[in-house]
């Protein structure tokens, strides 16, 4: 009700003249009324029926009212003059207990008849009540019916839509527009504003375009209001809100200082410095000529837009533009400030730029003293952040300092770092003012964010961190997600990984289940400390938790190792690595092939026949966006032991290929140790091609380099398999690779006898015979044993 009465009173409000027809509904049918049955028809005293409807209103018997007052009407007896102080008293109290049991059409009803006699509901029940209660049983077609009971039916529908949006019901709130927009023939710029706010509060901003759409299709010119609100709940989209802005200009639409803010806002999202210098100007400009006023909100915009993209001292000049402007900066101002030389790493600045906001009279928050103490940290100023809460927390800051030009600049620094309780003055030399003295008093409250920059601050020391924990927890802060994986990291540091995994399980006994920063800290921690079991258990526990890993934690186990030493562990890697692709992280697929092929190439390590071109040195071919490679070696790893020794060449270049078929002898050898037997032949597929087409050339180093690396280098008997057409039949050839290119051309080929319509596509393939494999892995394990 309070915010109803502050929009009636305000003289900035206009509401269409109201539609007389749609204030209040038809008059009720008039019923049969007991009362009337005891009224002499020649004439009625107003003082009898007056007395028969207290009567009724202290029984609570409403619907007798009601009859009483149509039966008045019917004979041409005012019925709002029925009522005396005592019974209007009396409709109020049963008016209010029908809206708090909750009786929704009947308050609704009520309140219809009363203003169709013109009783002045407003009253009786107070309107936010009743609105409250519609929002509450999400019931927009009633909230509407009520709002058309009154003369500024418009401000109460702004009202039901924006309590709609607070309880986040976008669809009732859009019923009540519906509802309300057929039967007005008015645009209500008010209402088409609040709607659109809402769109925003509720996270659809599409919504909010649709109706921005269907604003202009009636051929409605928006007011500045409409357009300001549909670029701050799009400001997301800096392409979409500078189209909505020229769309405002197109239509003659003058912009406003809040426009301005609304896209310096949008730059600012989306980091766009130099565009959001373009508009400061104009805006500036504008201002120049009359006819703009920039305010604190536009040039603190501004200075953090310089703040983030750390451009200090374009930020230090816009604070000029400030003060000459008459604009006195306020405490995010000077926040953005300090933040633009933290950002920099310029500590002494920002320490100057606190001091000067504390000269200026302006009191700093416990996010502007954050900022300063996270510079200090992320300078490895340590001591100097300590001195600086621990003098805030005295809710005093004084430094009396006097400048000689003739001191040297090594004895001032050192007369400052001689006031170790003190926050330090960088002095500057080129003033005028040879002293600098104040006293500022500000209240400061420490928080969470607070404590959580010096934990970092302790380094390894973990009794001092843990000292500010137990500290926060004494002020009444409760360590959160944040404090606790630094504790793990701090503890980690130190050397103990044990004390580290049991402040993990702290966390959890503390009522805080860890998040995915605490277990990435732990696992961190067990790969700093060497122990990649407890680092690959905690992820594994990660997992059932149901927490999805970042790509920081799967960075930190894809690099844990740096080489494999066996099967289990080039399978917990991909597995890793397949999980971290599904995810949609990208990630640097080098380090993990480097790895992967120096383990590979372990099954010839005893070999001298190595060439050059496959040393594991080349990486030539290890550019490709998207790594087939790891892909098709995880496949045919996935199993530790293979069912069938099928390897699938397809797609990859000679190097790629040469490490996915070691891959597979290296896993065939792993099991042959362990007791598995090879039981089939090895089955190598090269690619697809036409019968009467010649291997292309990539096919054909893949196929060379394969069969040296097969034959020439490990000894095993490589065939090659080619398919032979018949009339009738097909059957396959296994021929020996050196002797293929002699049966070619004497037989092979020309014999080959299909028709055009059956020209086949066909696989080529390699074979290594079971018996050679057999014999392969006799030598290595034999020479194991040796």
């Amino acid at each position: 009700m309070r915010e109803l009465v502050i929009l009636c009173s305000s003289s900035s409000i206009v509401t269409p003249p109201p539609n007389p027809s749609s204030h209040h509904s038809p008059k009720p049918k008039p019923k049969p009324s007991s009362l009337s049955k005891h009224i002499p028809s020649s004439g009625l005293h107003m003082i009898a029926l007056a007395k028969g409807i207290s009567k009724n209103l202290r029984e609570r018997n409403v619907d007798s009212v009601v009859d009483a007052l149509n039966t008045a009407d019917q004979l041409g007896l005012p019925p709002s003059q029925l009522f005396d102080a005592a019974s209007m008293d009396l409709l109020k109290t049963e008016c209010l207990r029908i809206v708090n049991f909750g009786r929704l059409e009947d308050i609704i009803l009520l309140m219809e008849t009363l203003a169709g006699y013109s009783f002045s509901i407003k009253e009786l029940v107070e309107p936010s009540r009743v609105i409250k209660l519609c929002v509450h049983q999400r019931n927009p077609h009633l909230a509407v019916r009520y709002a058309r009971l009154f003369p500024h039916e418009g401000i109460l529908m702004c009202s039901i839509v924006k309590q709609f949006g607070k309880k986040g019901d976008l669809d009732s709130a859009l019923a009540a527009y519906e509802a309300y927009m057929q039967h007005s023939t008015v645009p209500d710029m008010y209402l088409y504003r609040a709607l659109i706010d809402v769109c925003g509060l509720c996270g659809d901003y599409m919504q909010s375009r649709y109706i921005f759409e269907d604003i202009v299709s009636q051929k409605v010119i928006p007011n500045i209001f409409v357009f300001n609100s549909l670029m701050n709940v799009n400001a997301h989209d800096l392409g979409y809100t500078l189209h909505v802005y020229k769309k405002m200009q197109n239509l003659g639409v003058t912009a406003d200082m809040t426009s301005y803010n609304i896209l310096l806002k949008s730059c600012s999202l989306a980091g766009k410095v130099d565009l959001a210098q373009d508009i400061y100007r104009e805006a500036k400009q504008l201002e120049l000529a009359g006819l703009l006023k920039l305010d604190d909100f536009t040039y603190c915009t501004i200075i953090k837009i310089f703040a983030d993209a750390k451009l200090w001292q374009l930020a230090l000049k816009i604070k000029e533009d400030m003060l000459s402007s008459g604009v006195t900066p306020n405490t995010f101002t000077w926040s953005s400030l300090i933040s633009a030389s933290a950002n920099a790493g310029l500590v002494d600045q920002a320490i100057k730029l606190f001091e000067e906001m504390l000269l200026a009279g302006c009191v700093p928050n416990s996010h502007c003293c954050n900022i300063l103490l996270h510079a200090c940290v992320e300078a490895c100023q340590y001591d100097r952040a300590f001195r600086l809460f621990n003098a805030w927390k005295g809710s005093e800051i004084q430094n009396t300092f006097t400048t000689d030009y003739n001191c040297p600049v090594d004895d001032i620094s050192s007369a400052m770092h001689a006031c170790e309780d003190y926050i330090i003055t960088v002095p500057n030399l080129a003033s005028n003012s040879l002293h600098l003295s104040f006293l500022k008093k500000f209240p400061f409250t420490p928080s969470s964010a607070t404590y959580n920059t010096l934990m970092k601050a302790c380094g390894s020391d973990y009794n001092r961190a843990k000292a500010l924990m137990d500290e926060m927890q004494a002020v009444g802060l409760s360590p959160n997600h944040i404090s606790w994986s630094i504790l793990i990291d701090i503890c980690g540091s130190s050397g103990n990984m044990e004390g580290a995994i049991q402040i993990l399980k702290n966390m959890r006994m503390a009522g805080i289940e860890p998040d995915v920063i605490a277990y990435t800290t732990a696992i961190k921690v067990s790969v700093e400390s060497k122990n990649l079991k407890m680092a690959f258990s905690l992820f594994a526990e990660m997992k059932r938790y149901q927490l999805k890993p970042n790509l920081v934690t799967y960075d930190t186990l894809l690099r844990a190792r740096t080489r494999y030493g066996s099967l289990k562990e080039v399978q917990q890697c991909l597995a890793i690595y397949q999980d971290m692709r599904k995810a949609g992280y990208k990630s640097n697929d080098n380090y993990l092939k480097q790895l992967i092929e120096e383990w590979c190439e372990g099954v010839i390590q005893d070999n001298d026949q190595c060439q050059d071109d496959f040393k594991p040195c080349k990486r030539a071919e290890f550019g490709r966006p998207h790594s087939l490679l790891l892909e098709k070696v995880a496949a045919h790893l996935h199993h530790n032991v293979a069912e069938s020794l099928s390897v699938d060449l397809q797609g990859l270049t000679k190097v790629e290929a040469r490490i996915v078929v070691l891959a597979v002898l290296r896993m065939v050898k792993e099991n042959y140790i362990q007791g598995h037997l090879v039981k089939d032949d090895m089955s190598i597929t090269l690619g697809i091609d036409k019968v009467d087409v010649l291997p292309a050339t990539q096919k054909a180093e893949v196929k060379d380099a394969i069969f040296k690396l097969l034959h020439n280098e490990l000894g095993l008997e490589v065939l090659i398999v080619v398919p032979r057409y018949t009339a009738d039949l097909e059957t396959d050839l296994e021929i020996p690779l050196n002797s293929y290119q002699n049966w070619s051309k004497s037989s092979g080929r020309e014999n080959i006898r299909v028709s055009s319509a059956r020209r086949p596509l066909v696989l080529q393939r390699l074979k290594v015979t079971r018996n050679s494999l057999h014999s392969w892995l006799q030598r290595k394990a034999g020479a194991l044993r040796r």
